[in-house]
Formats: C-alpha cells, sequence, structure tokens
C-alpha cells in the first residue's frame, strides 16, 4: 500500500474538504482530487463520499484514516525523539483561552509555566469559540461550557459555581437581599449569558407585564465588570474564579442566598484537543501542567 496515499488520505479527512487539504499541503484541489482518485482505483475501493461542501469516509476509508493517523503519529513521534536527544525541553504551543477565565485565572499559571519551562515559547489567543482549534489555528484550547464538542478530546478542569457579592458600601446602601427574587430587584450586575440565563429561568422581579430585569451593567469583559463591582455600583452574580481574591480579602461579599439558588449558573472548564492531531512534548507538557494547575485551584 502506498504510504503517501495514506497520509493525504489522513490530511483530507483531519481539514474536512479537498480545498481546505490541498491548503495544508500546498498543492492544487485538482492534484489533490486526481492523486485521492488514482489510490481508490488501485485498492478497488471508494474512500470517501463527496459532496460540493464537504467529504465523508466510507467504512473503509475509516478504517485506513485510523491506521493511517496511527502511522504518522508514530513517524512524527520518532522525528520529535531524534531532534530532542540530548538538548532541554523546547518548542512552541499555541494556546486558546477564555477572555474572562484566562485573565483571571490562568495568567499566574501561564507565568510560572513560562519560568519552569524557558525553551517553550507560548502563543496564547484569548477567544471564546473552538473553530480556531478545529481550523488548526491553536494546539489546545480552554472553555468554559455545559458539554464539549463530543468529537475533541476534553480534560475536565473543574466546575465554575456562580456566587452573589457586592461591596460593604453597595450592602449598606441598597441592604443584603435574603432571595434571589430579592437581589433581582437590586441594581444588578453581570455578563449578558448570565442575564439570559436568568431570562430562560423565568425569574420576572418587576410588577407583572414587566420582562425586563433591572441590569445596572451588562458586559461580556470580566475585568470590567470586577472592577465595576469593586466600586459599589452594583451587586454581582458572577463565576467564582472571578471575584475569588477580592472576597478573600475582604472588598467583596457574598450575599448569603438559600443554597441552591445560582445552581441553574453552574458550568464547567475544559481542556481540548483534536484527536486526530499529533502532540509534540512541548503541548504534552502544557497540557499536563494546565491540567494539574486547575485541579489543585478546584481543591
Amino acid at each position: 500500500m502506498d504510504v503517501n496515499a495514506l497520509g493525504l488520505l489522513v490530511e483530507i479527512i483531519d481539514a474536512g474538504n479537498l480545498s481546505r487539504a490541498a491548503a495544508r499541503l500546498g498543492m492544487s484541489r485538482a492534484n489533490v482530487s486526481h492523486r485521492l482518485s488514482q489510490f481508490e482505483r488501485e485498492l478497488g475501493q471508494q474512500l470517501l463520499r463527496r459532496t460540493t461542501r464537504q467529504i465523508e469516509p466510507t467504512e473503509l476509508g475509516r478504517r485506513l484514516y485510523e491506521h493511517g493517523r496511527s502511522i504518522r503519529h508514530e513517524l512524527q513521534a520518532a522525528d520529535e525523539s531524534v531532534a530532542a536527544l540530548g538538548q532541554a525541553l523546547q518548542g512552541r504551543v499555541r494556546l486558546s483561552v477564555p477572555n474572562g477565565y484566562g485573565q483571571l485565572a490562568m495568567a499566574g499559571w501561564l507565568t510560572d509555566f513560562m519560568r519552569r519551562y524557558p525553551g517553550i515559547a507560548l502563543e496564547v489567543i484569548f477567544d471564546n469559540t473552538v473553530e480556531d482549534l478545529m481550523e488548526g489555528r491553536v494546539d489546545c484550547a480552554v472553555r468554559v461550557m455545559n458539554d464539549p464538542p463530543e468529537h475533541l478530546v476534553a480534560r475536565h478542569l473543574g466546575p465554575v459555581q456562580y456566587v452573589a457579592c457586592a461591596t460593604p458600601a453597595c450592602i449598606a446602601q441598597w441592604g443584603r437581599p435574603q432571595t434571589l427574587q430579592e437581589l433581582l430587584r437590586r441594581p444588578l450586575i453581570a455578563s449578558g449569558l448570565t442575564e439570559q440565563k436568568l431570562r430562560m429561568a423565568g425569574l420576572q422581579p418587576l410588577a407583572k407585564g414587566d420582562a425586563a430585569l433591572p441590569m445596572r451593567l451588562v458586559s461580556p469583559n470580566f475585568h470590567f465588570l470586577r472592577e465595576v463591582l469593586l466600586q459599589g455600583l452594583g451587586m454581582g452574580i458572577v463565576p467564582d474564579y472571578m471575584v475569588s481574591e477580592s472576597m478573600a480579602s475582604g472588598a467583596l461579599q457574598e450575599l448569603d442566598l438559600p443554597a441552591g439558588s445560582l445552581d441553574f449558573l453552574a458550568t464547567h472548564k475544559y481542556l481540548l484537543y483534536m484527536p486526530t492531531r499529533f502532540q509534540t512534548r512541548a503541548i504534552r507538557t502544557l497540557i499536563d501542567f494546565v491540567h494539574t494547575r486547575a485541579l489543585e485551584d478546584a481543591a
């Protein structure tokens, strides 16, 4: 069997269509299509079902893809072992992190990682989508979500709980709410997603027929939300990682709502990567480091 043709099949399936595979390989689409057709003629079997927008492997194509992927990973691992012989750990890792969690919780981890592994260069992208991972622009990504995509490897980094909090001065001015409904009648600070989940939960704090929540500030920027909370301009419903240091110092105080009041907002943190993409020692080291630090912080 032609190993190069097998590698081409892996590239096509990973890319999702012939055009993207051709761009990655530096070839024309016509050349990729010709080589694939030649491989199928040699085997006497169809390997891919083609449509105008995407491709889908046949049963034989899927099996050969798994074999080809394993062979490619072994060759890449062998190349890396030879290159790394007698050398310190080095390489470049592209990591995508969410804006809020990445800045407020992970910045310290990543600086510690750089001190521990001076030979590894990091490219850190602040984003909240998974497209950059799927299209190969990054090696791994941290995301806050309820359920990770099934086609990605997901390492659980722990839960994200939500807390209600405010400055002592804000509490003195507006009073300490005893229930979530009472809190929603105060000037509220939260992200747009939190506001949406409150509405989906059917929470209507105002007069009957008035569907508006009395939001004082809505923003996707968690640094901005925290700063406004610290200025005493409202009461917040925010992720725990966003205000943990401020609550520990006493700058913010947690509002003692009944247990479970904010459970419907809870979500999870995941470290995601593609199962079909080769991971260098540098990538594996960063993945293990982030996973360990997240679990330590959650303990």
